[in-house]
């Protein structure tokens, strides 16, 4: 294993200490419970709080995303798996200002679990939690409803963050949230799998020199599995899918994030940005505010996965929204 872990079943405790040592200045703990991280940024005035959350191996998802004007707060599981109940509970009283509170993650089924049964200790209390599942990878199902959350969470994330940021209630933030999700749409490639720190093994058999189109971020079977080939070859069919998936046509705008999953060097993702630049440049498609580097990761899974947002007047402003975060930031 190729790691850098004590021993494998205390590294999400480890990393959370380590994280919140670090970035102090903008989370702690939840008072009790320290599988919450929480925003020491968040407004002094009531206003619907923002809660993300999932399982580790995700960094710089969830916890990179709490801070000013972003994440109120993230609910952190296991490695590759859901929080339980009670501290998607927690996360909801730690941070209420009596204006409620909206839940936001993948679609996943233990998370969808979990994280209602957060909402309805909450609805107990008489605190209101709504949820927006993200439902962003393309080839992960043929019904929309039912597809993963992978890269695109980030911008769901933000375009309610900043929807809660302008004193929006409850429904336009989940509204906001709604339309960002509706308007995300990612699809990715893997060239290794990651690697368990417990169990210091694959997570699943890929053979030296093979790729996978459309693999999830856990390891999800993609659309087919081939030998390495070249970056403008690989963007080429990605980007296929997904202007095939929008129906994205010439004089539109869009927003684009090349996302790598930990293993990829930054060096090889700029390579694909300018392939995907080259593609909607050359079909008339304008590009507001690329983003390229790890946002959502899969921890040491070499490769990486591109989103297309299409954007209106109202997306783009949300999402140009000043917020600052130990992983983003938006002046």
């Amino acid at each position: 294993m190729r790691r850098l872990v004590n021993d494998g079943y205390e590294a999400v405790e480890e990393m959370l200490a380590g994280y919140v040592a670090a970035q102090g200045k903008y989370v702690d703990f939840a008072e009790n419970d320290k599988r919450v991280i929480v925003s020491k940024q968040m407004s002094e005035e009531p206003r619907v709080r923002i809660i993300v959350g999932g399982g580790s191996g995700h960094e710089p998802l969830f916890l990179g995303y709490v801070g000013k004007d972003f994440a109120d707060a993230a609910v952190v599981g296991n490695i590759n798996t859901s929080p339980s109940p009670e501290p998607c509970y927690n996360a909801v009283k730690a941070v209420d200002s009596g204006k409620g509170c909206l839940y936001m993650y993948g679609n996943y089924a233990g998370d969808v679990m979990n994280f209602d049964m957060g909402a309805e200790m909450a609805a107990d209390d008489g605190i209101r939690v709504e949820t927006v599942l993200v439902t962003d990878d393309i080839y992960s199902a043929e019904n929309v409803e039912d597809r993963r959350g992978v890269a695109g969470d980030l911008i769901v994330f933000k375009a309610a963050a900043s929807a809660a940021a302008k004193g929006l209630d409850l429904d336009a933030v989940k509204q906001a949230a709604e339309k960002a999700n509706a308007n995300t749409f990612s699809m990715g490639v893997a060239l290794s799998s990651s690697t368990l720190p417990v169990t210091g093994k694959a997570i699943f058999e890929m053979k030296e020199g093979e790729m996978e189109v459309g693999m999830g971020i856990h390891g999800e079977p993609g659309i087919k599995r081939t030998s390495i080939e070249p970056a403008d070859k690989v963007v080429d069919q990605i980007m296929g899918y997904l202007i095939e998936e929008m129906n994205l046509t010439s004089g539109e705008e869009v927003h684009v994030l090349i996302n790598g999953l930990g293993g990829l060097p930054v060096m090889d993702q700029y390579i694909c940005y300018r392939r995907v630049d080259e593609i909607l440049k050359e079909k008339g498609v304008h590009i507001h505010s690329p983003l390229v580097g790890n946002y959502a990761t899969s921890m040491d899974m070499i490769g990486m996965s591109i989103t297309l947002v299409r954007l209106d007047d109202e997306l783009k402003d949300l999402l140009d929204t000043p917020c600052d975060t130990p992983y983003f930031k938006v002046d």
